[in-house]
């Protein structure tokens, strides 16, 4: 094993900012402090989050707060029936894993997205700092152009709000992100949660507000069941049936997040005795 203790904080939009935040804050007041871990990675909303935890600036309490204040600074947003029909015939083209990153990545750089410059002023107010911490801290994305997944942190030369940014560029709605000659989409096109990256970790908890998986995407849970037959102790949350009712049909709408985040809250108490089970074991 190459760690004790990681957090995988998957993709899921802004309700799933909300979502993770309010767990996180619901588990640290029955007395598992998930912001303790040795790992954070992050996707996409899971990569807002992370950020905002590892950063030292906020307890989990501040950054559940966060979100119940008011959203502007955002931008709303919504994923049309047409992309998502885009992305399946994507899907059922691709070869593997790889051509079908590549054929969204393609989708993402045809479509008139807007600025990329005004997308990222975005990011960088809901981040709290714009340093990577001391701690891991790995944010998931993947290469536009190539299909390849990309995993960035404090070492990778590229920084933190450009990961965040590219994390979160869900393709076909925001712009893909310019880090240097490459430009990069969501790394929720990879995986949900991409739960792989804990692998060697003891002791894993991830929260994926998308528990989805695809042909070419693994979902969460097949992913948890590849860390436990490593040898991992891993807790999967994913949002309960009230939580999903909370999001709605467009994950995208800011005015969603504070709901989500008390969603988040409320069903943190029913995971509370499994995540002391992994957590503090």
């Amino acid at each position: 094993m190459s760690g004790e203790t990681a957090l995988v904080l998957g993709g899921g939009g802004l309700t799933g900012v909300g979502w993770e935040a309010g767990i996180i804050y619901g588990l640290a007041e029955a007395g598992i402090d998930l912001s303790a871990a040795e790992l954070v990675v992050g996707t996409s909303a899971g990569s807002v989050v992370g950020a905002q935890l590892t950063s030292g600036l906020l307890t989990p309490r501040e950054l559940y707060e966060r979100q119940l204040a008011g959203a502007g600074g955002e931008i709303p947003a919504k994923m049309g029936a047409g992309l998502v029909a885009r992305y399946a015939v994507a899907m059922l083209r691709a070869r593997d894993a790889t051509a079908y990153r590549r054929r969204v990545g393609e989708i993402a750089l045809a479509a008139d997205t807007g600025d990329e410059r005004a997308r990222r002023k975005v990011l960088e107010a809901r981040l709290v700092s714009h340093q990577w911490p001391e701690r891991r801290f790995v944010v998931t994305a993947v290469d536009a152009r190539t299909g390849a997944a990309a995993d960035f942190d404090r070492h990778s030369g590229v920084g933190l709000v450009d990961a965040v940014s590219a994390s979160c560029a869900v393709p076909g709605v925001w712009p893909p992100v310019s880090v240097g000659e490459r430009r990069y989409v969501d790394g929720g096109v990879r995986s949900a949660a991409n739960a792989d990256v804990a692998t060697g970790y003891r002791r894993v908890v991830v929260l994926a507000p998308m528990a989805m998986g695809t042909g070419v995407s693994p979902s969460p849970g097949t992913q948890v069941e590849r860390l436990r037959a490593d040898g991992s102790k891993v807790l999967l949350i994913t949002p309960s049936a009230e939580a999903r009712k909370v999001f709605g049909r467009n994950v995208l709408d800011p005015a969603r997040r504070a709901p989500a985040a008390r969603a988040g809250l409320a069903q943190a108490a029913a995971h509370a005795a499994e995540a002391a089970a992994v957590w503090t074991s």
